[in-house]
């Protein structure tokens, strides 16, 4: 374990008061706040997790998802141990909701993660499978190195990070996040134990810094479904990031505390058509492969631009047309 001063603290009396995300947990010597990925040592903030990997792989950017930043190219995504949300249907609780893990993870230096860009010829960088902020000190330091080689940067992430953070971030070289928006304010703050009024506005200052952004919504039934949250979020969307932010409706899966039957094509499809008729211009289906809706489409021709199965790019119609559908020539919100 690599024990490396954080980056955002600030002191009260005994304790100090990590500023590392909105949590703002005050942490008493030798104790950690809630992620238990940082600890007062001698009055001083520790982050416990700087180059601990508990996952790596090579991953299709889609598959975080981004489907309008750079399709068709690989990032290098690794995670670590732990989260700052307490969501009880977590799909990734394996590493998530263990930090009991801290320090049994395999180090790995920021000089050798943009080594193994080169070897796996990956285009970028992603922070994904557990809370990326809990990484931040270690994810600035792989940005600054990945932008020197000209690779782009991504966090997977609830938005949940402090505006210092974010900033430091941005300083660094992030490029682009997708942001998990998983409710209503009642269902976050019952759920998750969070402010969702904090996500927006984490997403809106991001857009502001030329961040590139887009939402993901995991459905479940009985929780965050009905038509008006679904309509709420999209509302939202379109007034607060604008109509062309790509938002993904995804589906989920029975896991770690919660045993709700997993949501179906069709109600994934009914919200994204509730995205649609909201005014969205991007909305996909996700992880339902060869779902019609997880493939792009002009918003004023409805011609197919890029078909996709799952992951994998089938075809992409605009690489010759560049950003334009080459039917009616409508300029795509895309980065190629």
């Amino acid at each position: 374990m690599i024990k490396k001063i954080a980056l955002f603290w600030e002191k009260e009396d005994e304790a100090v008061v990590c500023l590392t995300c909105e949590k703002r947990c005050g942490i008493l010597p030798g104790k950690t706040g809630f992620c238990k990925t940082r600890e007062n040592i001698d009055g001083k903030l520790y982050t416990l997790i700087y180059g601990e990997i508990s996952s790596i792989s090579v991953n299709p950017i889609e598959k975080k998802p981004f489907f309008h930043f750079y399709p068709g190219t690989k990032a290098l995504t690794i995670g670590s141990w732990s989260c700052n949300f307490n969501c009880p249907w977590c799909q990734n609780y394996g590493i998530s909701k263990y930090p009991q893990n801290i320090g049994k993870g395999e180090y790995l230096s920021p000089e050798r993660f943009i080594e193994l860009m080169v070897i796996h010829n990956c285009q970028g960088t992603s922070i994904s499978f557990n809370e990326p902020t809990l990484l931040l000190e270690y994810s600035i330091d792989i940005f600054r190195l990945a932008k020197q080689r000209g690779y782009y940067n991504t966090f997977v992430t609830n938005g949940y990070m402090t505006t210092e953070s974010l900033k430091a971030l941005k300083d660094a070289g992030l490029d682009a996040m997708n942001i998990d928006v998983k409710g209503d304010k009642g269902v976050v703050k019952e759920y998750c134990g969070a402010d969702v009024e904090k996500v927006w506005q984490n997403a809106i200052e991001s857009k502001k810094y030329g961040i590139w952004i887009e939402l993901t919504t995991l459905i479940i039934p009985d929780i965050n479904d009905t038509k008006e949250q679904i309509g709420e979020i999209a509302q939202r969307i379109k007034k607060e990031l604008g109509d062309e932010t790509p938002w993904h409706v995804t589906g989920y899966y029975p896991a770690y505390k919660f045993d709700t039957s997993p949501t179906t094509s069709r109600q994934l499809e009914s919200a994204r058509n509730i995205g649609i008729e909201k005014g969205l211009k991007y909305v996909y289906v996700g992880n339902v492969p060869g779902n019609k809706y997880e493939n792009t489409y002009c918003p004023k021709c409805s011609q197919l631009l890029i078909e996709r199965f799952g992951f994998d790019i089938i075809e992409n119609k605009l690489k010759a047309s560049k950003d334009k559908c080459p039917n009616c020539r409508y300029k795509i919100n895309i980065i190629l």
